[in-house]
């Protein structure tokens, strides 16, 4: 959709100003993501066979990216989650553009949600 950076960070910060605060509650050590040089929360709720995430960052570009991500990965089954690999993220080019620091939380970011994909997916039986 943007072929220059500047536009792409812009549009990720749009979408991380447009993601729903979590409750404090929320926001604790169990949901935080470890890896992550910012504090991102990540929360999963498994209701009808799918998996909502909601998360939130206290970093512009880092919560864009927790924004992009759920909405990619949010309402899908653990299965659909397990079987498939987030191309999106290098067909975006997101890893070559990003700092080190932030390839790394979102790799971290990634790796939680299929952590949290093999949890229900053993509840779900």
């Amino acid at each position: 959709m943007y072929e220059d950076w500047m536009d792409k960070y812009g549009y990720l910060i749009e979408l991380g100003n447009d993601l729903e605060e979590l409750d404090a509650k929320d926001k604790n050590d169990q949901n935080i993501i470890k890896g992550c040089q910012s504090r991102v929360w990540l929360v999963a709720d498994m209701k009808d066979g799918k998996i909502d995430f909601r998360g939130e960052s206290d970093a512009v570009i880092v919560k864009g990216l927790v924004a992009l991500l759920l909405r990619v990965v949010s309402g899908r089954t653990p299965k659909e989650l397990l079987e498939n690999e987030l191309h999106f993220i290098d067909d975006l080019g997101l890893k070559q553009h990003l700092s080190p620091t932030r390839s790394n939380g979102l790799l971290a970011m990634v790796k939680q949600i299929r952590l949290y994909a093999v949890a229900y997916s053993k509840i779900a039986g």
